[in-house]
């Protein structure tokens, strides 16, 4: 998830963000990715294999929404997340969220279990890029792997995490 950072207002970032969320996981809607908690507790977004981000618009999106002195860091934030990604096919979590005031009522653990039914169910790995260290632990739970720490310049950081195929 890119974050607000530095130079980047808090106005580009609500202005943007919802156009992101819309390029970066949004081909979940057409593919039987997205799943929703009743009540708007919480959503993750699963790219199938074969399916991906629609890169070319989020560069775009990029080049409109990043103040200029900030993309240099921002692109080889992406690149750095990208170059962990498997080759082979394998399904891509690229946004979960929980309502915070829903948060501990097990939201987050049912969509993880739900997505994680159909990678198995393909035999597929599975792969995320948590933006919170604090996360890290609850996807190890479901068989994830923290691969390395991106750190770039002043980015938060990053954590690329894969599960194995089952």
């Amino acid at each position: 998830m890119i974050r607000p950072a530095g130079s980047c207002s808090q106005i580009q970032y609500l202005t943007f963000f919802p156009e992101f969320v819309r390029l970066y996981g949004g081909r979940a809607f057409d593919h039987g990715g997205a799943h929703v908690i009743a009540g708007h507790g919480g959503a993750a977004l699963w790219l199938p294999p074969d399916v991906h981000p629609d890169d070319e618009a989020l560069d775009h999106l990029i080049e409109r929404g990043v103040a200029p002195a900030a993309k240099p860091e921002v692109l080889a934030v992406l690149a750095a997340m990208a170059s962990y990604h498997p080759e082979e096919p394998h399904w891509f979590l690229p946004l979960i969220g929980i309502d915070p005031r829903q948060q501990g009522q097990g939201h987050g653990m049912a969509l993880m279990t739900y997505g994680l039914q159909a990678c198995d169910r393909d035999g597929r790995a599975a792969h995320l890029d948590s933006s919170h260290p604090d996360n890290v632990p609850f996807y190890e739970r479901f068989g994830f792997e923290l691969l390395t720490t991106i750190e770039i310049g002043g980015h938060p950081p990053m954590y690329p995490m894969r599960r194995r195929a089952r």
